[in-house]
């Protein structure tokens, strides 16, 4: 299950990522508390904070990729980290001393969104470098990993906390706690990197990633049911905040309550993600089985009548919805060559994450309109929905028995 940690470059990657990731959730949950307290607990104006956090992505993921694949992955991500750093406690200055206010929290969110649309496709793309092709499936389910066990920590640690003190310090621990993956990052080895060729700097090289892509139906396939999914199903994450307090009537605490929960299945979904990738590949079957019982877990959820069968309800859900994250991730990472991984991997977060500016609005709206729970059951039905059809799509091409596996030097996907 812990194969990957065999590397030291990648031990000293996942270590600075426990402590940060930590620390990121924990900032997750004060910044939506923050906007929910200065708008007078709007759903719209929560909505509006996360669509500016992504609106970036549109812009800057595919180009992200290209500078991946062109420059040292490891020294660009220290350059992010730090820039992390300063953004997390400037925001967290403006809270403590109270100066803080709507506008700056929005500014700040979309500073945060450009810093993270560059991380995320180097990242994902640099985990390959630090393991090699054989680990990749094994070092994604672990980064999942301990994302989702600091899901656990961080949203109980940061409920408590903004009940007993507010939320801007969580800001400055966030910022405290990015400086282990800068360290993490400076000890590492540069000459044990297992890097693919150089790719020099020339004109086309963002159409070529797209070429690429739009050349594989599988990657098609696999990047069309990521996007609908993650656009209308995943965009609870959001939501919670709104149902916590319009919904159940709770404070702070029940928020982060609900998001500890909800991480207890993501958690566990990740546990065992890292367990089969010790056995084998990711494969499209399980994909589509865990973007449909996602829509489907989400579907129900909506309507479970009391404050802890819905947190009991999440757990499930938590569970399908980082089984099919971690499968889609791992099969196009397999799937693709060293030297387009980082373009790839562009497209990809472009994907995933590029259609939160229509989602999160959406489901302000829909809280503002219809209740905080209207959300889940849209959303939870768009995914379902989606799951069918591309079910019915690849079977119309042959089947849905899709699996990972190599072909000459890299991983492809493959219909057998």
């Amino acid at each position: 299950m812990f194969s990957s940690l065999r590397i030291r470059n990648y031990r000293l990657f996942f270590s600075g990522q426990v402590v940060s990731n930590i620390g990121t959730w924990m900032q997750r949950i004060a910044q939506d508390w923050l906007v929910f307290s200065l708008s007078d607990h709007s759903p719209v104006a929560l909505g509006m904070a996360v669509a500016l956090q992504f609106t970036p992505t549109l812009f800057l993921s595919l180009w992200a990729g290209v500078l991946a694949d062109r420059v040292d992955k490891r020294r660009l991500l220290i350059g992010i980290q730090a820039a992390v750093v300063l953004q997390a406690t400037v925001l967290g200055v403006l809270d403590v001393t109270g100066f803080a206010q709507l506008w700056h929290v929005y500014l700040l969110c979309f500073t945060f969104g450009c810093t993270g649309a560059l991380e995320v496709p180097t990242r994902q793309s640099f985990v390959g470098e630090m393991v090699g092709r054989d680990q990749i499936t094994n070092a994604v389910a672990l980064n999942s990993t301990i994302f989702n066990m600091a899901r656990i920590v961080g949203p109980a640690i940061a409920g408590f906390v903004i009940t007993w003190v507010g939320t801007g310090w969580l800001f400055i621990a966030n910022a405290a706690s990015t400086v282990a993956v800068i360290a993490g990052l400076v000890m590492m080895n540069p000459d044990k990197l297992f890097r693919g060729p150089a790719v020099p700097r020339e004109k086309g090289q963002l159409r070529a990633g797209l070429r690429y892509v739009r050349r594989r139906s599988d990657l098609m396939t696999v990047m069309g049911l990521v996007f609908f999914v993650s656009t209308f199903g995943i965009t609870y994450f959001t939501s919670l905040a709104v149902v916590a307090a319009n919904v159940f009537h709770t404070q702070a605490d029940g928020y982060g309550l609900l998001s500890t929960l909800l991480a207890v299945g993501t958690l566990t979904g990740a546990l065992m993600a890292a367990r089969r990738g010790t056995r084998g590949g990711p494969s499209v079957r399980l994909l589509l089985l865990a973007a449909f019982s996602l829509g489907a877990l989400e579907f129900a959820t909506a309507f479970m009548p009391t404050y802890l069968a819905f947190g009991i309800a999440l757990i499930p859900l938590g569970y399908a919805t980082i089984t099919f994250l971690n499968t889609a991730n791992a099969l196009v990472q397999t799937a693709v060559s060293p030297e387009m991984r980082g373009r790839v991997m562009g497209i990809y977060v472009l994907v995933l994450i590029g259609g939160s500016p229509l989602g999160a609005p959406m489901t302000g709206w829909l809280a503002a309109e219809f209740g905080g729970r209207s959300a889940f059951y849209v959303g939870g039905g768009i995914s379902a929905i989606v799951a069918v059809v591309a079910a019915i799509i690849l079977l119309r091409r042959g089947g849905v028995k899709l699996t990972a596996r190599r072909f000459g030097r890299q991983r492809v996907l493959t219909r057998r």
